[in-house]
């Protein structure tokens, strides 16, 4: 299987071929996952959430399901704080998946329900996080970089 190289650090992924299909080990969900080009980047972006940004493992959620407007919905990654409040929602495409105004817009209207005070997108290439004033009283504000979780955690709503 092809995989491409992303813009984030490699790390020592666990696979294996399962009926004919790679599987990677998800350290989060503590299972083989299928391995497609999305979960490549999800498995990959979680990693350097931990290993870069100091996110607690015991604290995320990959595939975080939630209901909206009466139907179940899945984000990629939430992060949340040692009381259970939601800090952070990521949103993972596939390498070849452009980060245009649909996956925006995917992401803001997760966060209507979610209310996380950061979104985070990337699709291994490209890479953006932008805080969100939950009031409404001003527009996302887009980041340079991809805060810490100390950051995000000791940043008031």
């Amino acid at each position: 299987m092809y995989l491409p190289t992303l813009n984030l650090p490699a790390y020592p992924f666990k696979c294996k071929q399962l009926n004919g299909k790679w599987h990677i080990f998800d350290t989060l969900r503590k299972r083989f996952v299928r391995l497609t080009p999305e979960e490549w980047v999800r498995q990959h972006f979680v990693m350097y959430l931990i290993h870069e940004k100091k996110f607690p493992p015991a604290l995320m959620v990959l595939e975080y399901t939630f209901e909206l407007n009466g139907q179940t919905m899945r984000c990629d990654i939430a992060a949340f704080d040692n009381m259970g409040k939601l800090l952070a929602v990521a949103e993972c495409k596939a390498p070849d998946h452009p980060i245009d105004q649909n996956v925006f817009d995917q992401i803001f209207v997760y966060n209507q329900y979610l209310k996380a005070n950061y979104l985070m997108i990337t699709n291994g290439i490209q890479h953006y996080c932008c805080k969100i004033d939950l009031s409404g009283s001003s527009a996302p504000i887009f980041l340079d970089n991809i805060p810490s979780y100390s950051d995000i955690r000791q940043d008031p709503d």
